[in-house]
């Protein structure tokens, strides 16, 4: 059986073991039910996520034209501390921007290599993290836009990491820690204007991930200049597929690639 798509970050299901999906136009993969199955990927063609055109695929899923044109790509997305919806200034698309900075937004710490901070709007609660591949998460403030989630990031990351070691998280090289602990830690720092969105109490987040063998010494998989591949999944954690030779497809950082996927 062959499924052919253009790759978008995988569809996830909150459940224990989470439960994960390839979405494409005319079909979809659970791709919990195709671990110890052997997979074949091959590259067929770009897509860019925007305009559908065969072509390069600059950052996040988009051609290059498109990512220095259209609001999914502005620089507030990867820095929300750039949010300026709130003043009702227009970066590129003031509507698209209200719509998405305008909206309840939580900072939060995530163990998934180390203990870091990050920001996701409400709604995205527990899919960032596990996009992440945290084992465990909670809430710091929840607050009414992405520019107040951006400063107290920003404020937090002078003490505590605001990225995560994908090989350290992919070999599942972890430690379990007290994030309530570290929660009370950082209170102090949290910028004056967010500090009454304090998430006074509640309790980690547990995630599991299906990975039946980790990965020793994990290598990525790159489509550009591997344009096919066949693997045993092993594992599926954070956005990542698991093969049983120690490779490791990152489909998030793929995203805007047509492939073919077989199951042999």
């Amino acid at each position: 059986m062959t499924y052919q798509g253009v790759l978008r970050k995988m569809e996830t299901e909150f459940a224990e073991p989470i439960q994960y999906y390839l979405i494409f136009e005319n079909d979809f993969l659970n791709l919990n039910q195709l671990i110890n199955k052997t997979l074949r990927f091959q590259f067929v063609k770009h897509q860019c996520l925007n305009c559908s055109l065969d072509k390069p695929i600059y950052r996040q899923g988009f051609c290059k034209s498109c990512f220095f044109d259209i609001p999914q790509a502005a620089d507030w997305i990867m820095r929300p501390e750039l949010s300026i919806a709130h003043l009702d200034k227009e970066d590129r698309d003031l509507e698209y921007e209200k719509r998405v900075q305008l909206q309840p937004h939580i900072v939060y710490l995530a163990n998934s290599s180390n203990v870091k901070v990050g920001v996701t709007r409400k709604t995205q609660v527990p899919t960032r993290w596990i996009d992440q591949g945290a084992h465990e998460a909670v809430e710091i403030v929840e607050v009414p836009n992405r520019y107040l989630a951006g400063i107290t990031e920003v404020a937090l990351k002078d003490h505590v990491a605001d990225k995560t070691n994908w090989r350290k998280m992919l070999k599942n090289d972890i430690e379990d820690e007290n994030l309530i602990e570290w929660r009370e830690q950082l209170k102090s720092y949290i910028p004056a204007e967010a500090q009454s969105y304090y998430i006074e109490s509640n309790t980690e987040t547990h995630l599991k991930f299906p990975v039946e063998q980790y990965p020793v010494k994990p290598k990525s998989l790159n489509l550009g200049k591997t344009p096919s591949y066949d693997g045993v999944l092993k594992g599926i954690k954070g956005q990542y597929l698991i093969f049983e030779d120690d490779t490791v497809f990152n489909i998030r950082s793929n995203e805007g690639l047509v492939v073919a996927i077989s199951v042999l």
